[in-house]
C-alpha cells in the first residue's frame, strides 16, 4: 500500500512514507533532507552514483541535490523524513551550510534523534522539546558530517544567475531562448552546461522550482487554485501529476493533510 503523511510545523516539514510500486521522479528540494529506513531496501540515484538504504540507515541530502526513489522489491518500504529550511539550519550553525559528503550512515544515535523529531511534529506537538529536539539534531548533523563538509557554497555565477532569472519568472513558460542570450549560449550549450554543473536540465530545474513554489504557497494560503495560477500550470490536473511525481501525493491530497 502506497501511503505518504506529511506534517508541517514552523521550523520542520515531516514525511512517514510506506511504498511498494511508487517510484518517484528526478528531482530535489530547497531544504535539507534527512531520513530513516525504518523497514525494507530504499533505493535511488543521487548525483550520479546508486545508493541502498537499509532498515536503520540514515539518509542525508544537501539542498538542491537531485535524486529519485524506490523500493528495492515489492515487499516495499517504510521511512520517514525531515526537511529543514537553509535559513534555519544557517542560524543555528552561525552562518554556516551544511554540506554531507556521505550520503547514508548507520549511526543509531543519529537515527533515534531523527525519529523523535518525526514524531514529535507528526502528532502536531508545538512546545519548547521540539524545539530543543530540532536544535540538538541539527547540531549533530553538523558533527556528522566530515570538518570539509560545513563550508559555504561554492560559487558559481553562470549557475547562480541562470537560477536566479529561472526564479524570478515561475509563473511563466521557461524561456530558455532569453537565457542563452543573457549568457552568449547556443540553446545547446546552455543545456550542456547548466546539466553539467547543476546535475539537472533547464527544464527539469525550472519544473522543479515551480512544484516547491506552488506547495508553499498552499502551505500558506490553503487555495490549490491561486498555486495552480500563480506558477503556470495549465489547471490542477496539471499541478496533481507533477506533485505526486515529486511527493508522492496529489498537491489536492497535500492540502487535505494540512487541514
Amino acid at each position: 500500500m502506497e501511503q505518504f503523511i506529511y506534517k508541517k510545523s514552523d521550523d520542520v516539514l515531516a514525511l512517514s512514507a510506506s511504498m511498494s510500486d511508487f517510484t518517484y521522479k528526478k528531482h530535489c528540494h530547497e531544504e535539507y533532507a534527512v531520513g530513516v529506513t525504518l523497514r525494507g531496501i530504499q533505493q535511488y540515484q543521487l548525483g550520479g552514483s546508486f545508493q541502498s538504504s537499509h532498515r536503520g540507515g540514515v539518509m542525508l541530502f544537501n539542498r538542491e541535490q537531485y535524486h529519485d526513489g524506490s523500493s528495492y522489491d515489492r515487499d516495499g518500504i517504510d521511512y520517514i523524513m525531515l526537511y529543514f529550511r537553509p535559513e534555519l539550519v544557517s542560524e543555528v550553525l552561525g552562518g554556516r551550510e551544511l554540506r554531507f559528503d556521505t550520503p547514508i550512515v548507520y549511526d543509531r544515535g543519529l537515527a533515534r534523534q531523527i525519529c523523535a523529531l518525526s514524531s514529535a511534529v507528526q502528532s502536531g506537538r508545538e512546545d519548547a522539546l521540539s524545539g530543543e529536539l530540532l536544535l540538538s539534531l541539527i547540531e549533530r548533523l553538523a558533527r556528522t558530517a566530515d570538518d570539509t563538509a560545513v563550508s559555504r557554497a561554492t560559487d558559481n555565477r553562470f549557475i547562480e544567475l541562470a537560477k536566479e532569472m529561472m526564479l524570478g519568472s515561475l509563473g511563466d513558460v521557461l524561456k530558455l531562448e532569453e537565457l542563452c542570450l543573457a549568457f552568449g549560449m547556443s540553446k545547446f550549450q546552455f543545456i550542456r552546461g547548466f546539466k553539467q554543473h547543476a546535475g539537472i536540465s533547464p527544464y527539469q530545474f525550472f519544473l522543479n522550482c515551480k512544484i516547491e513554489h506552488a506547495r508553499r504557497s498552499i502551505e500558506r494560503t490553503k487555495d490549490i487554485y491561486a498555486a495552480v495560477a500563480d506558477y503556470g500550470f495549465f489547471d490542477l490536473t496539471h499541478l496533481n501529476r507533477h506533485f505526486k511525481s515529486m511527493f508522492g501525493i496529489t498537491a489536492y491530497e497535500y492540502m487535505s493533510q494540512l487541514s
